[in-house]
């Protein structure tokens, strides 16, 4: 009988370790350098309880967050929304003592960065601009340290949504599986952007063939992703409220599927934002917000369409971002209308998805990031 209490005892002391070392990050249009603008929790993985551990300020407007691929540090998109300004940032974050520490910051070559993310060698910075429609490349040091772009590529056209369309509005910068391609959706052109990635050049960025994909006029590109197995990609537009499926070979995109992300109750105002993979690869969560306010929940096909199985309220206003732990067990959305994080606890037979824990509240919440790190 002693023996099972010590195994037990062993058990709850690795499942406690585990749960202490999943952190999330979180980003929020903060409009003051005086307070707070990157938030960093610790996700309790039994209960789904979020216990903040620290915070920086003196930035301004971190809207979008990405973690190096080694964890260590964090690229975050700040001075979004601010006339005549727009800047990326590095922090280095150390979960042993729980402190994350500004870098340094480089101009993004745009006035309002939006996206950024990480090559898989870790030398490599991409980040978004929306306003005008741009993107940027820049080397990072093995320290962490940000290096002044290298590129910087500006496009100009519209499409037919004379409100939202003006003009290029670049909202994202996603990898291949294999990391040789860059993907740009572009909401104000309607069209995902093509580039290849060579990380032996000194200028790595360059326009694949065919250069752009087009989309379906006035809906608006948003965020992309691929599918865990490769074979597959998905792109939300934010304009018509639709999920594009494409299957993806030989570095090219062709087009499957397009189906509603939302409700038929709805016609209009549909503003959906992100779009992410349960690792598994069963599911596809999209988020809807304007009238809406909740998460689209899909069944992946093996042929890569997708089969719609419900929908969940987000619990608040505005999930301009969310994004799913690494063992697919919960799902966490950043509420900026509502100033509220909410973690949903998520069922991996079926894909829905229960609340758990309490809310948390940031103010105007503006991405959220989760990573796990080892206890040793």
């Amino acid at each position: 009988m002693k023996k099972l209490i010590s195994l037990i005892a062993l058990i709850l002391i690795f499942i406690n370790g585990y749960s202490q070392n999943t952190y999330v990050f979180f980003g929020s249009f903060n409009r003051d350098k005086s307070t707070e603008g990157i938030y960093v929790y610790k996700l309790d993985t039994i209960k789904g309880k979020l216990s903040k551990v620290t915070s920086v300020k003196g930035i301004l407007n971190p809207s979008f967050l990405t973690l190096s691929p080694n964890g260590k540090y964090v690229l975050a998109c700040t001075e979004s929304k601010t006339p005549d300004a727009g800047s990326v940032s590095s922090f280095k974050f150390n979960p042993k003592d729980e402190t994350l520490t500004f870098i340094n910051s480089q101009k993004s070559g745009g006035e309002n960065p939006v996206y950024v993310t990480v090559h898989q060698n870790g030398k490599w910075v991409v980040n978004a601009n929306y306003t005008e429609g741009s993107a940027s490349v820049y080397p990072l040091s093995e320290d962490g340290t940000l290096h002044p772009a290298v590129q910087n590529f500006q496009f100009s056209e519209g499409s037919i949504n004379e409100d939202r369309q003006d003009r290029s509005h670049v909202h994202a910068a996603v990898f291949s599986p294999d990391f040789t391609h860059l993907f740009l959706p572009d909401l104000g052109a309607d069209k995902i952007r093509s580039y290849t990635f060579d990380t032996d050049k000194a200028e790595p960025m360059q326009a694949a063939h065919p250069p752009y994909i087009p989309t379906t006029s006035g809906g608006g590109p948003r965020h992309f992703t691929f599918h865990p197995n490769g074979k597959f990609a998905y792109c939300i537009e934010e304009l018509s409220g639709t999920v594009n499926a494409y299957q993806y070979e030989n570095s090219r995109l062709k087009s499957i599927q397009r189906i509603n992300a939302h409700t038929d109750e709805y016609k209009e105002n549909f503003e959906s934002s992100d779009i992410h993979i349960s690792p598994d690869g069963r599911f596809l969560y999209a988020s809807n917000r304007g009238v809406e306010n909740n998460i689209a929940i899909f069944s992946i096909l093996e042929d890569g369409t997708l089969k719609n199985v419900g929908y969940q309220s987000i619990l608040g206003k505005h999930a301009r971002v969310f994004d799913l732990d690494e063992t697919g067990k919960f799902l966490i959305t950043a509420n900026a209308g509502s100033n509220t994080i909410v973690v949903f606890r998520r069922d991996s037979k079926t894909g829905l998805l229960k609340k758990t824990g309490r809310k948390v509240k940031i103010k105007s919440a503006s991405c959220v990031k989760i990573r796990k790190y080892s206890s040793t």
